[in-house]
């Protein structure tokens, strides 16, 4: 893998995953539920063929060798694309993805608490600003969006980050199997959440073929590419390049939807933002420095 076939990978997948807002948007009659449920179908067919393909002709036994931390993984999982569906219906998509975008700093913190992973003084600073971000955005007015909106927004990122510290401390390096068994557990949890919230997996099929090209193209298709990609360049950079996807996804549905955010979300989400760059530009030097 060259390093700008790596970085055009990574950069890809951030432009897809930019665009589940904007998918989102344009379901009208579907519950989260059904949303969850759908997109994870979608999802699923897609992943199992990438699987196969690599693996030539296996499944079943690479969704086993994930073991407790594929399963812990895939229940992050489930939190975070439960959240993430939830907060992009019940917020504005940019009060969604900027503070979704904290999810590597709770990683580094349920590292440092559960793995006893130390954190860079050049992370715990990129924290404090994250956290300023989003004291702004859900402190001071609602920052342009529902509090339960914001919440699910945050829960989504914390499901991110139990997904990747439960594959490091399972020492899983192929979370494409773990990301698989996450697909299975939604599509149960969304069945288990539509009769707990009184909805109906059942939708309109415009809204089951979005929902379904959603999960095979935006999400599956971007972790595919990711996932190739980020072979060819260190994780903070990986991690740098596919932020495109918080700046582009606000802007998506205000070019074809004129949905606009609030000063206090722009300047929050900026804080964040900063904060995610900064941190990974920091981690990319370090590792130049120590493979010089």
């Amino acid at each position: 893998m060259k390093y700008g076939t790596g970085v055009l990978l990574v950069f890809c997948a951030g432009v897809l995953w930019s665009t589940m807002g904007l998918f989102v948007r344009n379901i009208e009659g579907a519950g989260t539920a059904a949303i969850l449920f759908w997109r994870s179908a979608g999802l699923l067919p897609v992943l199992a063929g990438f699987i196969l393909w690599r693996t030539g002709g296996r499944l079943i036994g690479p969704m086993r060798a994930v073991g407790l931390a594929g399963v812990i993984g895939g229940l992050g999982l489930v939190l975070a694309y439960t959240g993430a569906i939830y907060a992009l219906r019940a917020t504005t998509v940019a009060n969604a993805v900027f503070l979704y975008s904290a999810a590597p700093f709770f990683s580094a913190l349920l590292g440092w608490v559960f793995l006893r992973e130390s954190i860079r003084p050049s992370t715990w600073a990129a924290m404090a600003l994250a956290g300023a971000g989003i004291f702004v955005m859900i402190g001071t007015g609602f920052g342009g969006g529902s509090m339960d909106g914001n919440m699910a927004a945050l829960s989504s990122a914390l499901g991110f980050a139990i997904f990747t510290v439960a594959l490091r401390w399972g020492h899983v390096g192929d979370m494409m199997p773990a990301v698989l068994v996450g697909g299975l557990m939604s599509m149960v949890a969304a069945w288990a959440l539509a009769g707990a919230w009184g909805q109906s997996l059942a939708a309109p099929p415009q809204d089951i073929a979005i929902a379904m090209v959603m999960g095979a193209v935006a999400l599956a298709g971007g972790m595919i590419l990711y996932t190739l990609g980020s072979r060819g360049l260190a994780a903070a950079e990986a991690t740098l390049i596919s932020s495109v996807e918080n700046i582009l996804a606000p802007i998506w549905v205000w070019v074809f939807l004129g949905e606009t955010a609030g000063p206090t979300t722009l300047i929050g989400g900026a804080m964040v933002l900063a904060a995610v760059m900064l941190n990974a530009v920091a981690g990319a030097r370090r590792n130049a420095m120590q493979a010089a």
